[in-house]
């Protein structure tokens, strides 16, 4: 879909003149790979870049999405990445810069998402810095400060090379395992008039490569096992927002005959009320029943599986590296590719009988293809399994006490007559209130565990569907909400469409549940766990924060009825072309459903 820049934006090119500056070819270059927006905080590092993209651009292609924070920069081009599966632009200013927003790269780093970061550095000749303030923002290997949790940098010292290092940035961070990449813009090289013509080449010749298949011996024996697997399981990870792919998935499963399992560390890959998805979205903890049905499957195919080694360690009980799950595994993934000695987010090391270094949508389309092409192809039959929807509520229960249950049961009742995308859900949402029927029904949750981009990706993800009709709504906790509010304003000002719930426990309650653990660990009093952790004394204004931001809401609610009447109301604005946040005071506690 086609985004348009905020009405009073678009400001038209400057007629050509004699004079081109190094950082119009810069700017020509992001133009040219397509990319719609560039989000940032004003800084004079890039002040000519800035003004290439205004002045020279016009504004559009890219368009400057302004930020109030660096780290929201970051937060809201991961968000919006989810949705078109296409990276955005962010411009951060010198180190100081880098060092606001080096959280949120991190986070967009274990997510796996494509970002094109252009920083910038003050003069490298000293000679020619000004007093004090572009001494101390210029450093030297400024890209040190990120460069464990990035894909790639560079520091260009000629528009010529600018222009390399941008096209091979693109080409890096869109090629899978994706991930953030970062290009380094010296003050000097911006700002200088060309007396030589400098050209960006056509972008076609510097095209992606294809997304890696699997050989034809691996292929075959993939194909081979799952022809003689009775009960085969397939484990549907990371996977493209593209609705061919989901297709193609379902497709498989059918095919195959295979029950499906997907989990709510990432986006929706799978139609969760399908027959052959038995139970619910697996959450961070096992149950019995996924313990159950790990052990009927004769063999498990893992399609870019999150924590492979460490989900089958838990339902298994046993080690990976020491008593691997009994069945045979099938392992497809490119996300080792990305794994480095610093960062542990590439999760425990995972058994596997055969590995695929593919993608796996395009694995998923291969073994389609192979299975049609065998007439006789049986698929697996299962008897008398029942599914997780059966006895799943539709909807709250107005006589019991407001929780995150009855939260999450009232807007799952909602979205089933709207075509809404969460873009974020909280913690403490029970799997059974995850009922997914689009590739964009559910957007997955921060790769980092970080805390404050709840609003920065909902705000990036409502970019990414403005005009498509679509709800986009995030549901959040307090905590993360209180420290990234000042995203919102960034949607009032681009006229974003959205909604915002806060499941409002009035804590940082997922560190309660920790120092309760300790505490009776050590014999001492549970009382306790809140102090150090509650958010009241006084209870901050969430709705009045977000009116401060260009947002309108209504008064906190606390019961399901009342949510249901307030989310009618910001259905409501958010169709008119508004923003709503709604306070929901809910009962502390997760559930365990």
């Amino acid at each position: 879909m086609t985004e348009t820049p905020a009405a009073g934006s678009h400001i038209p090119s400057t007629p050509a003149t004699p004079v081109v500056w190094g950082s119009d070819v810069i700017a020509d270059t992001i133009r040219a790979l397509g990319y719609r927006y560039i989000a940032l905080v004003p800084g004079s590092s890039f002040r000519g870049l800035h003004d290439s993209l205004v002045n020279h651009l016009g504004n559009h292609d890219p368009s400057l999405v302004v930020c109030l924070h660096e780290e929201h920069a970051v937060s809201i081009a991961d968000g919006f990445s989810r949705v078109a599966q296409e990276p955005m632009a962010v411009a951060l200013h010198a180190n100081v810069g880098v060092m606001h927003a080096s959280m949120t790269i991190f986070n967009a780093w274990c997510d796996r998402r494509p970002m094109l970061i252009i920083g910038a550095t003050g003069p490298v000749d000293a000679r020619k810095r000004r007093p004090w303030i572009d001494w101390i923002h210029t450093s030297k290997d400024q890209a040190a400060l990120i460069r464990n949790f990035i894909k790639w940098d560079d520091q260009p010292t000629s528009p010529e090379a600018a222009i390399e290092a941008v096209l091979r940035a693109d080409q890096i961070t869109r090629t899978a395992p994706a991930g953030p990449v970062y290009v380094c813009l010296e003050v000097e090289m911006q700002e200088t008039a060309l007396d030589r013509t400098v050209k960006v080449p056509d972008i076609r010749r510097f095209s992606l490569p294809e997304a890696p298949a699997a050989p034809a011996d691996t292929l075959k024996k993939v194909v081979d096992a799952l022809r003689a697997a009775k009960s085969p399981l397939l484990l549907f990870g990371r996977g493209s927002r593209a609705s061919a792919a989901w297709r193609n998935r379902v497709a498989l499963g059918e095919a195959l005959g295979a029950t499906v399992m997907t989990t709510l560390h990432n986006a929706a890959c799978f139609p969760t009320e399908h027959p052959l998805h038995h139970l619910p979205p697996v959450g961070e903890r096992p149950d019995a029943a996924e313990n159950a049905l790990l052990r009927q499957a004769d063999l498990i195919v893992s399609f870019d599986w999150h924590d492979l080694a460490g989900f089958l360690s838990a339902r298994f009980g046993e080690m990976q590296t020491q008593t691997p799950a009994p069945p045979p595994i099938v392992h497809c993934s490119v996300d080792g590719l990305a794994a480095n000695g610093w960062s542990m987010d590439h999760q425990a090391f995972p058994a596997a009988d055969i590995r695929v270094l593919a993608d796996p949508d395009s694995f998923v389309r291969q073994l389609l293809v192979e299975i049609s092409g065998h007439k006789d192809w049986t698929p697996a039959v299962r008897h008398g399994t029942g599914h997780w929807t059966d006895d799943a509520p539709t909807g709250p229960d107005a006589s019991l006490p407001f929780n995150s249950e009855q939260l999450a049961f009232t807007l799952t009742a909602f979205s089933r007559v709207k075509d809404v995308t969460f873009a974020r859900l909280p913690f403490g949402w029970p799997r059974i209130a995850s009922r997914f029927t689009t590739p964009i029904d559910f957007l997955g949750k921060d790769g980092g565990g970080a805390v404050g981009t709840g609003t920065g990706h909902t705000v990036g993800a409502a970019l990414a569907l403005k005009d498509s009709g679509r709800l986009t709504i995030g549901v959040i906790g307090d905590g993360d909400y209180l420290m990234g509010v000042t995203a919102l304003w960034t949607a009032a000002h681009m006229k974003i469409p959205m909604m915002m719930v806060v499941a409002n426990n009035r804590s940082y309650y997922n560190d309660e549940v920790h120092q309760e653990r300790m505490a009776r660990q050590r014999g001492r009093p549970v009382e306790n766990k809140g102090i150090g952790q509650k958010l009241d004394d006084p209870a901050p204004d969430l709705v009045g924060l977000a009116r401060c931001q260009g947002f309108e809401g209504g008064e906190s609610v606390r019961d399901a009825l009342a949510l249901q009447r307030a989310l009618d109301r910001g259905a409501a604005v958010v169709a008119a072309g508004g923003r709503y946040l709604i306070d929901a005071l809910i009962i502390p506690g997760y559930s365990d459903k």
